[in-house]
């Protein structure tokens, strides 16, 4: 059955998750390595108090170190994970290239998970992943069950899918518009949200077009389940916990029953939060105005709902753990109670000798009358034996008390944290690149930017995109052999759909028959499909190099060059270690959201972007 991962911001959501019946739930450790920084989070204190609570009830718990890393950061990203592995962590989440290096050296035994913000979105990508250690690959929020399904049903390691909650309107990981904004990096954990702002496209201020409604895959977790994915995913760590407690028990239920939800249980989703309703637009593969929405101002939560959510999980246990017990009660020897879950933990207790019975006998169905006593905790006597010597008096306190020990020591076993390998890790040598002036590249977005005069100002390379070269072949092939001195690359898009890659190598094919020596790539999973075209790879922007680890990684994946996050400061950047040529953007107009969504499209103009650029205007003037 798919597991149900749920948020958990604080340890109150945690109870409330797992009390709803969460398979798992997903958390962040520490300040400042997850993707929601401004959540509660956990200290080391209360993360081992949750993990404790959460084990017990056989839930599972994921912890988020999934943002970018900069190099002074590494140790101590390195020491929570370290620290979340040793309090018994179920896995890692992670986006940054360097940290997952460091942690596949470092911490071998523990499953990594590649975060959204990994931006995996097609099997190479998985599978890129996959050799890099990873075990599961969250995919990207914008695929299609059609999508889905492929990926899922081909991959090497598991998948999971977010089927609730706030939808990005960029793809994850490849956000920077509130950096550049307020230097709040998505990137960093610390997105100020500028899709849910106001915007003007040359009217009022009364505009929300960047602002998606709410996923919700409620009524498609059977077809998710048909379609090879591991484990689907609410969002919400910044949610109050009585909204992770009614989401995670609706989809819980659904699960458990092997149905779809109730009209009412979709309309206590949709009070719990909503911006006007939900959307499938993605998983349908119905882009379009209809997946948009905004929460109306002084929206209020809804307290009948609330209240009864935590009135659930606060009283009383529902997250129980059948047990079975098996009692050993002869003359003149302890009594012995072993205690096993169906995890196969087990656990033995010693009680005091029974004595010889002077009038009456305790019998076999009085012992286990008093074992299956178990209220009061999570566990629950699914199968009782007991092999009781006849003639023989038992103190009924004495077998409550082997109960109590049996079950005490049931969950210290299966909170026990599993033996893992703590390894030295050697971290990657310095290096300081080349010396001398730097070369310059040029990189055009239409083939039309692309003249002879630009060529005559001597750039080591000249990137376009592959989609701008098809019918300009043999122009291009006269170009490589006018300027044998620089270098002719393509630009990959830094999402490609599976479905769309014979579309890909015919323009890949094309270029290379018209002397195109090079790729820029900006996803780890195209560095195949650059390699089958005998193309030199290159790092683009949109890996996401922050750090030393990472540029050994990309050295190590065999890319000739990289280039550094835009979000970088110059000292970050001047101190990172050059095992490969670094390259920085210094001048053009900032990417700064990659969308599945046409603007104007969705406000019925068609789209002609191309041919006439169009800006947003924002409340404080600036136009993007």
């Amino acid at each position: 059955m798919l597991e149900l991962l749920a948020p958990a911001g604080n340890l109150d959501a945690v109870i409330a998750a797992v009390q709803n019946g969460a398979d798992a739930v997903y958390m962040g450790f520490g300040d400042g390595f997850n993707a929601r920084r401004s959540a509660d989070n956990f200290t080391r204190e209360s993360f081992a108090k949750a993990v404790r609570y959460c084990h017990i009830r056989g839930c599972k718990v994921y912890v988020t170190l999934n943002t970018l890393v900069g190099d002074r950061e590494m140790d101590a990203a390195a020491a929570l994970a370290q620290q979340a592995s040793d309090a018994g962590a179920d896995a890692i989440l992670v986006q940054d290239l360097g940290l997952a290096r460091v942690l596949r050296a470092a911490l071998p035994d523990i499953p990594l998970h590649a975060s959204t913000q990994m931006s995996i979105h097609n099997l190479a990508g998985v599978e890129a992943a996959a050799e890099m250690g990873i075990t599961r690959a969250v995919l990207a929020r914008e695929l299609s069950l059609e999508q889905i399904r492929f990926i899922s049903q081909h991959a090497s390691i598991e998948t999971e899918v977010f089927v609730h909650g706030a939808l990005c309107f960029c793809h994850s990981g490849q956000c920077y518009m509130s950096a550049l904004i307020g230097r709040r990096s998505g990137n960093r954990g610390a997105c100020a949200q500028p899709c849910r702002m106001q915007y003007s496209m040359g009217g009022r201020m009364d505009e929300y077009p960047l602002s998606l409604r709410d996923n919700c895959l409620a009524d498609y977790l059977q077809q998710l389940a048909d379609a090879g994915v591991a484990c689907v995913k609410i969002e919400g760590r910044m949610k109050r916990p009585e909204y992770v407690a009614v989401v995670t028990g609706i989809y819980a239920a659904a699960l458990r029953q092997g149905r779809e939800p109730t009209q009412a249980e979709l309309a206590q989703l949709e009070a719990a939060f909503s911006r006007q309703g939900f959307t499938q637009g993605y998983f349908r593969d119905q882009k379009g105005p209809a997946m948009f929405g905004t929460r109306p101002q002084g929206a209020r939560d809804p307290a009948d709902l609330f209240d009864q959510a935590r009135r659930f999980y606060t009283r009383g246990e529902h997250r129980t753990v059948p047990v079975s017990l098996t009692a050993q009660v002869q003359g003149e020897m302890p009594m012995v109670l072993t205690a096993r879950d169906p995890a196969g933990h087990t656990a033995v207790v010693q009680g005091p000798c029974p004595q010889a019975a002077r009038t009456r006998q305790t019998t076999a169905d009085q012992v286990a009358g008093q074992l299956r006593k178990t209220g009061g905790t999570v566990y629950q006597a699914h199968q009782v034996q007991v092999d009781l010597a006849p003639g023989l008096s038992v103190p009924l306190s004495a077998v409550n008390s082997l109960r109590r020990q049996a079950l005490e020591e049931l969950d210290r076993a299966r909170t026990q944290p599993p033996a893992r390998r703590t390894l030295p890790f050697v971290p990657a040598a310095p290096e300081r690149g080349r010396a001398g002036v730097p070369a310059f590249t040029l990189s055009f977005r239409r083939w039309e930017q692309l003249t002879p005069d630009c060529l005559d100002q001597g750039p080591a390379l000249v990137y376009l995109p592959c989609q701008e070269l098809p019918g300009h072949e043999d122009a291009l092939r006269r170009w490589a052999q006018a300027y044998p001195d620089i270098g002719f690359g393509v630009v990959l898009p830094r999402v490609v759909w599976d479905r769309e890659l014979p579309r890909l190598r015919r323009e890949l094919e094309a270029a290379r028959q018209a002397g195109v020596t090079q790729a820029l790539l900006g996803h780890i999973g195209q560095l195949p499909l650059a390699r089958s075209f005998g193309l030199i790879p290159r790092g683009d922007f949109g890996l996401g190099l922050t750090n030393d680890e990472t540029a050994a990684e990309l050295a190590r994946l065999g890319f000739a060059s990289a280039t550094a996050s835009f979000e970088s400061r110059l000292a970050q950047i001047r101190d990172l270690s050059k095992p490969l040529d670094l390259e920085l953007l210094v001048y053009g107009r900032l990417p700064l959201m990659l969308m599945e969504h046409c603007i104007l499209r969705n406000r019925g103009q068609g789209c002609h972007c191309q041919d006439k650029p169009q800006s947003l205007g924002d409340r404080k003037g600036e136009h993007f």
